[in-house]
This record gives structure tokens, C-alpha cells and sequence, in this order.
């Protein structure tokens, strides 16, 4: 009888595997093209994050620590931009400005730097003004520890909350044993705090001896795409996995998103590091690519523009040199559809004011879809 129990089990389990791995695998379609693509800004190495003035000029980060002020065909570069660490994905980061900007004035940027010990750089956060293409009033926000000249996962994207809190990711900094599930340090985590950089008196671990007051979840590996839901106001975010399990989430207060101890991926060698696809009080993904498509940047589709994307999802794909439309059925991926396809490395994409979809492509600069 034992062994007609456990041979039972075991055909459960695996029964129960392949139907979570069925609900989870949406296949990839191609969309026949109904629009044109178009360059807008050319001649750009690494556009990792781009935002709009009001006046409808662009503002774009390069990844070697370059501000681009671009109007009308026209280049300018912003000055007193902090000195940045410019290593493997590090870098000038994400570009934010304040949702009053008018009225504030406030712009936020991510970037590595290797302020407080030379030897590396970790992701840091500033809010300043522009004031004649120069950075003014320059205040830090946050600076993660300690440096470590590793030159992965520094994160990082920035998004505001419908109550004016600011989210920001660091990624693990590729140190997956130590940082992730530990919250008295930095790394693998979203962080959030006041406009001012001052900590929110109900985030989740304001009262935990030792731990980083700014966390708001932990477990993360490395977050590069954050956009807040246009009409729920949550917060999502996907993040890189390994060979495999790239994730889409959902951010919670308090959560443990659970890297490395639970995963849909496994090493780049194709060896496991876990066994654990799931475990009680880690949170499952929205969704997960196997094979990874390398996932960075992220908006919602909004506006009418493009009616058959609208309320749906973009992400850009590094490593398949496409953005993908991630179908939505409330927080269930029901369809995926490759759009622009063959474009190069996409390091953005966000919705414009203009309500055209902008993408940052590495080598290339940045382009626009035009529907026909």
C-alpha cells in the first residue's frame, strides 16, 4: 500500500507540475503589421531611461553617464550630471520626474556610483532640478552598500504610487546567497519612500532591528521594468531571471518575491541551483517566460492610438531584439504578441505624452510606432 501511495503522489505532482506549467505557457504570436516604425532620436548608445518635459522635449539617460535634452531634432547635453560608476550594467540609470512636476520641479534618477568606497559602486538615487540644461539642487535620496566592483544587477527603474510614494529596484548586484533574503542589506529588493527621500512611517520593516527602513519588498533579483497600473494604481514590476524564469509581479508590501530559494529558472551552465519552484510565504509570479526573453522596460498601453493594445502590457525584449504585448485578462496573461519585431536591443519602452509608443534601443537610439 506504501508504495501504491507514494507511486499516487507522485503521479499528483507530476500532474499538478504540468498543469501549472500549461496555465503558465502562453505561446508567442506574431502580430502582422499594421503600423510603421520611426526614428526619432539616432546616434544613441545605450538609452536606458527616457521621460518627458512639458514642453514635450525628451529627457534620456545614457547608460555611460550622458543627460540628453532632445527638442526639435536637436541634442543638448546636461550638465553637473553626477559622476557615475560605469561598469557592466552599470551606469546613468532611470529618469523620473516628480507627478507635479510643474508645481515641484523635482527629477529623479537612479545611477551607480562609488560614493562613500572607491573600490565599486552601487545603485543610488537623487531628485534635482534642470534650470538652463544644468542640473541644480541636487539631493541624495538613497545610496545602496556596501560597493562591490561586480558589474551586474544594479536595477533599476523608478515609479510613483497614486498616493505620491516613490518605488525604486535595486537588484541583487549578483550576489544571490547573501543579499535577496536578507533585509538588514541592500540588493534584490523595491524599495519606497517619500518624495523628500524621508521613510513612510508604515512601510514594513520600520520596526525590525537592523533592516533597511526603505524596503518594501525583498527576494527580487533584478528588477529593470516598473510601471504603475493605469486604472488599479498597483504597482508592477518584472524582473530578470537566470536561463529561464523572468518573471512578471505584482508588488506587495512586505512580500518575499523569493530569489534564489524558489525559481522558475536554473544556472547559466543549465545546472539547478534550487529545487523549489514554490514555497508558503513566497509569492508566485503573474507570469514566467522559460526560455528567458532578457525583460527590460515596461508601460501599459493608454489612449486610443492603438485600440487593440490598449490596457495591455509592454515589455522590451534584450535578447530577442522585440517589444512584447502581454495580454491581460485582469492579472492573467492570456496572449502574447511580438510587435516590432527585429529592431535590436530594447532597453525601454514607455508611452509618450503623444500617446505613441517610444522604444530605447541599444547601438540605435529611439524609435516610435506609427499606426498606418
Amino acid at each position: 500500500m506504501k508504495n501504491v501511495f507514494l507511486f499516487t503522489m507522485s503521479v499528483f505532482f507530476v500532474l499538478s507540475c504540468a498543469e501549472q506549467k500549461k496555465e503558465n505557457d502562453v505561446a508567442i504570436n506574431t502580430k502582422t503589421r499594421t503600423y510603421s516604425i520611426e526614428t526619432v532620436v539616432d546616434n544613441l548608445s545605450n538609452p536606458w531611461g527616457m521621460t518627458w518635459l512639458p514642453d514635450g522635449s525628451m529627457l534620456i539617460t545614457e547608460k555611460s553617464g550622458e543627460l540628453i535634452h532632445f527638442k526639435d531634432g536637436i541634442k543638448t547635453d546636461v550638465k553637473n550630471v553626477p559622476e557615475v560608476y560605469d561598469r557592466g550594467q552599470g551606469g546613468l540609470l532611470d529618469i523620473k520626474l516628480h507627478p507635479n512636476y510643474t508645481q515641484k520641479g523635482w527629477i529623479y534618477i537612479t545611477y551607480a556610483s562609488s560614493e562613500g568606497d572607491k573600490n565599486g559602486g552601487n545603485t543610488a538615487l537623487i531628485r534635482c532640478k534642470l534650470d538652463n540644461f544644468t542640473l541644480t539642487n541636487i539631493e541624495k535620496l538613497y545610496k545602496a552598500t556596501p560597493n562591490t566592483t561586480r558589474g551586474q544587477h544594479f536595477g533599476s527603474r523608478i515609479e510613483f504610487d497614486n498616493e505620491g510614494y516613490l518605488y525604486f529596484t535595486i537588484g541583487e548586484r549578483g550576489d544571490r546567497d547573501v543579499n535577496p533574503q536578507d533585509i538588514t542589506r541592500d540588493g534584490g529588493k523595491v524599495y519606497r519612500l517619500n518624495d523628500d527621500g524621508s521613510i513612510p512611517a508604515d512601510n514594513p520593516f520600520v520596526n525590525e532591528p537592523g533592516a533597511k527602513k526603505a524596503i518594501y519588498t525583498f527576494g527580487n533579483r533584478n528588477p529593470q521594468g516598473m510601471v504603475k497600473h493605469p486604472e488599479t494604481g498597483q504597482i508592477w514590476i518584472h524582473e530578470h531571471g537566470p536561463k529561464g524564469g523572468d518573471e512578471i509581479n505584482i508588488v506587495k508590501k512586505g512580500a518575499n518575491y523569493g530569489w534564489p530559494v524558489i525559481s522558475y529558472g536554473v544556472n547559466y551552465s543549465g545546472t539547478k541551483f534550487t529545487e523549489e519552484t514554490s514555497r508558503p510565504g513566497m509569492e508566485q509570479p503573474i507570469y514566467y517566460w522559460t526560455p528567458s526573453i532578457a525583460p527590460c522596460g515596461m508601460d501599459f498601453v493608454t489612449g486610443n492610438r492603438y485600440p487593440d493594445w490598449k490596457g495591455h502590457l509592454l515589455v522590451g525584449s534584450l535578447k530577442f531584439n522585440y517589444v512584447e504585448l502581454v495580454k491581460l485578462n485582469g492579472d492573467k496573461v492570456i496572449d502574447r504578441l511580438k510587435i516590432a519585431e527585429d529592431v535590436g536591443r530594447v532597453r525601454n519602452v514607455k508611452m509618450g505624452p503623444d500617446g505613441y509608443i517610444y522604444i530605447g534601443l541599444e547601438g540605435r537610439g529611439i524609435v516610435k510606432i506609427i499606426p498606418n
